[in-house]
């Protein structure tokens, strides 16, 4: 295969973009914030690298790439990158799915560990210079219950197996996890309220489709114990954001942990921060100092694939929309 001409939708000045410098030095590559700025090279690109760009910048560039074969994503969620015509076409989309599944699963497990030690009533208590002596939840035989077995989830289930918590999953299609992870029961949305009345505590990493927008609501919540905790690392909008404030201020159940929010970033004046029973992270449970630099090296690595012609990793079903 001859040269290839990739554009980038993506600021110049990002940091993260000079690691391009690897790719083969015969690549035609155009970086920019405007699609205009591609002019006649958008005729003649092969690839298309969507690098963290504003909304719409990726549908105005490829609608201008009248020869793409391939668009990557350097997000793993890719609900704002499917547009139409993106979807109805056969061009692939890949993404960065699982590049960031060991810093979530971690946060996951912390979060477990956050309530199960009550570690914000120990901050209070050192704060106040208090010896306060109270007793703590071990983990050990809980159950966590795990709504998206991807590659998120399985990170997941593999740290809170290891602190010998009992794991359940849920998936869309039960059978694709069966050899991931053996001693995980796997069930399937029909199942969702009795997979979740069992739950200790429930990680949601599930991708945002129209099955999965507002699976968690009124109904869900109030089936859960009440001294269950759940903990979103997938995204804000699987859960419905009235219900679960009401349950935390009524105590249906016990807490949340939340990176993913409907609206983000989360509004001045919103009821999260004010609730003592959530811990927030501002969506970035996944930022080690280096996740831009894994999620290029991951793009750079199908790039070389894309070059020699051979299966690309991370394939989107877009169709199903992960």
């Amino acid at each position: 295969m001859g040269p290839l001409t990739l554009l980038v939708a993506g600021n110049p000045a990002e940091r993260a973009l000079s690691l391009l410098e690897r790719l083969p030095a015969d690549t035609r590559i155009a970086v920019s914030e405007s699609p205009a700025a591609f002019g006649k090279l958008a005729g003649e690109a092969d690839a298309i690298l969507d690098a963290w760009s504003a909304p719409g910048v990726l549908e105005e560039v490829f609608a201008m790439c009248p020869r793409v074969r391939w668009v990557h994503s350097l997000t793993a969620g890719v609900e704002n990158v499917l547009f139409p015509a993106l979807v109805a076409s056969p061009v692939p989309l890949t993404n960065s799915r699982g590049v960031f599944s060991r810093s979530l699963a971690e946060f996951a497990v912390a979060s477990i560990l956050y309530f199960a030690k009550d570690f914000r009533r120990m901050i209070r208590s050192q704060a106040a210079g208090a010896w306060d002596r109270f007793d703590v939840e071990e983990v050990y035989g809980r159950t966590l219950a795990i709504l998206g077995f991807g590659e998120i989830g399985r990170h997941t289930a593999r740290l809170a197996s290891a602190l010998g918590m009992r794991v359940s999953a849920l998936r869309r299609h039960p059978q694709r996890g069966m050899n991931s992870e053996k001693d995980v029961p796997i069930y399937a949305p029909a199942a969702l309220l009795e997979f979740l009345a069992g739950a200790d505590y429930l990680v949601i990493s599930a991708p945002l489709t129209a099955e999965t927008r507002g699976m968690i609501g009124e109904t869900e919540l109030r089936l859960m114990k009440p001294t269950a905790v759940l903990i979103n690392i997938g995204r804000g909008p699987v859960v419905r954001e009235e219900a679960l404030i009401r349950a935390l201020k009524e105590h249906w159940i016990r807490g949340a942990a939340l990176d993913v929010f409907d609206c983000e970033p989360l509004p001045a004046g919103h009821p999260f921060y004010k609730l003592k029973n959530v811990l927030l992270s501002a969506h970035c449970a996944d930022h080690t100092v280096d996740w831009k630099e894994l999620a290029m090296q991951f793009f750079i690595t199908n790039f070389e694939r894309f070059q020699r012609g051979e299966p690309l990793a991370n394939v989107v079903d877009k169709q199903l929309g992960y």
